[in-house]
């Protein structure tokens, strides 16, 4: 079966993009930004609530599903405005194809180190939880996408192994911080894509955030593990010729742009396959001697077991704790 392209929606203001949209009869993706009240507080952009109303418009839609938003909210906000139950109110309010579970994403942008990876991926697996079992109790969790995250091929093996309850037989599972990803090299897309055909559990398939159009041919191979990748790639392409020819960005210019993109992107799934073969995984980096350095990777391992364990809420700032964290443990080992 075909890898599914769903077209990244950036909004369901009645309109051209949507109406092509319908016409296409694609499958579409809306961030739960794209449905945000927003207010001005004290200068300030706060958040106020869903605007559901536009959810009418979608009901022509072959199918829509639900993001609850990620990188551009982590760099504009430094995390998401809303909360976990606001969220799961928003999933449950309409019959969502699926949706899938808040996330802490691991781009460079946002990730700056190792360590930071590893709190994100710690994040992920309680906000995975929080929504399984918020899903559970408003009876919509067989339309609920876990979501794995990570930077290497690893990452994903830690990231599964501490969700790994949560997924249900036949479920499609989000795999996050794919889309400023290279196609090849150590922590590239095929790296991480052929780790995840050997460990993802029989019967459940991925779905890739974000995967750019040209990646295709190398995903091909790998078709029964992957349901679906989406993109909203085709709104660089029509923002960049609009200002390259000094036009106007509208939606019917903009609805165009979306066609031709769904149409290459369909093209390409029956492109002949390309081989490529899992980079060698980096070698980790050899443990530190300094003590400090050591109490502090151990303040940070035990935060984040705290966190994947809910004693911790995942949004908790835990920044301002680690040196004292670990001043405890390098006092205690002296």
């Amino acid at each position: 079966m075909a890898i599914e392209i769903i077209l990244g929606l950036p909004h369901l203001a009645n309109g051209p993009i949507l109406q092509r949209a319908v016409a296409l009869q694609a499958p579409v993706l809306i961030s739960a930004n794209c449905l945000s009240r927003w207010r001005k507080a004290d200068g300030w952009r706060e958040w106020s609530g869903w605007r559901t109303g536009t959810l009418a418009n979608a009901r022509p839609l072959a199918s829509v599903d639900l993001d609850s938003a990620g990188y551009t909210m982590m760099v504009r906000y430094g995390g998401l405005p809303w909360s976990i139950a606001d969220y799961m109110a928003l999933a449950a309010s309409w019959p969502f194809r699926r949706f899938s579970s808040v996330d802490y994403c691991c781009e460079e942008g946002v990730a700056h180190d190792r360590e930071e990876v590893l709190d994100r991926i710690a994040r992920t697996t309680a906000t995975n939880r929080e929504c399984f079992a918020r899903a559970g109790d408003l009876g919509i969790r067989d339309r609920l996408m876990p979501v794995l995250q990570g930077r290497v091929p690893d990452d994903y093996d830690r990231s599964l192994d501490a969700i790994g309850g949560l997924i249900l037989p036949g479920a499609i599972v989000g795999i996050g911080s794919m889309c400023r990803r290279p196609v090849h090299g150590r922590e590239g897309l095929i790296a991480v894509v052929e780790r995840l055909t050997r460990i993802l559990p029989i019967g459940v398939k991925a779905h890739l955030f974000g995967v750019k159009g040209d990646a295709l041919p190398y995903l091909t191979p790998f078709a029964r593990w992957i349901a679906s990748i989406d993109s909203q790639g085709w709104g660089v392409g029509v923002r960049q010729h609009a200002l390259k020819h000094r036009i106007a960005k509208t939606d019917a210019l903009a609805a165009d742009f979306m066609e031709r993109w769904y149409r290459t992107q369909c093209a390409r799934t029956l492109e002949p396959p390309r081989h490529m073969s899992e980079a060698a995984s980096p070698s980790p980096p050899p443990p530190t001697a300094d003590p400090w350095e050591c109490a502090i990777a151990q303040a940070r391992g035990e935060i984040r077991a705290l966190i994947e364990s809910d004693d911790l809420d995942h949004d908790e700032i835990t920044t301002g704790w680690i040196e004292q964290w670990a001043a405890e443990i390098y006092a205690d080992a002296a």
